[in-house]
């Protein structure tokens, strides 16, 4: 598969399995399962055929691990950045010293105004990974990396989790007083 077509497919992905289910008549489970079988179907008659191959390759390859397949090798659902309610069974996990968070400079006065918030998913999104950071701040405009503070949110009661991928760190809110700005 080129390039073209793997961005152009696990971009679809990404829309079905995090925020619009509907967009092709699809109902993820409680889990954010679907069937294979069925995203590939409902896929198709809405004019994106996908290849149980391709879809099988995107997952293995994906560099930021957005999504894993069932055990039993029948389902699959994203590992994190959801927009739909979706109960991804996370458990409360201790973060590091300190986090990282990409955003867009545009971004920022409102940040230190606000804190981090999770907008319209269920998590702010955090990393251990500069490069992740820059690359996530990046997609809004000139990125700056935040620094979070966050074995003090932890101990302050902020509860943290860790997704599926191992690489993002998921949590309700960032208060202000736990952000300093690493890189303008």
């Amino acid at each position: 598969m080129n390039g073209k077509r793997y961005k152009k497919i696990s971009k679809f992905l990404s829309l079905i399995l995090r925020h619009h289910p509907e967009q092709i008549q699809i109902q993820l489970d409680p889990s954010g399962w679907v069937e294979i079988d069925t995203l590939l179907a409902a896929s198709k008659a809405h004019g994106t055929k996908i290849q149980v191959e391709e879809l099988l390759d995107i997952v293995r390859q994906n560099d930021k691990q957005r999504f894993s397949i069932s055990p039993d090798g029948k389902k699959i659902r994203a590992n994190y950045g959801h927009s739909v309610q979706v109960q991804l069974g996370y458990h409360k996990k201790v973060p590091p010293l300190f986090l990282l968070h990409g955003t867009a400079t545009r971004f920022l006065p409102s940040i230190l105004i606000e804190g981090l918030t999770k907008q319209n998913r269920q998590f702010v999104h955090l990393t251990t990974s500069q490069e992740m950071a820059l690359q996530v701040g990046s997609r809004y405009g000139k990125a700056i990396i935040l620094k979070i503070e966050a074995e003090q949110m932890a101990k302050d009661g902020y509860p943290f989790f860790l997704s599926d991928n191992g690489e993002v760190w998921l949590t309700d809110h960032v208060p202000v007083r736990y952000i300093q700005i690493l890189e303008k």
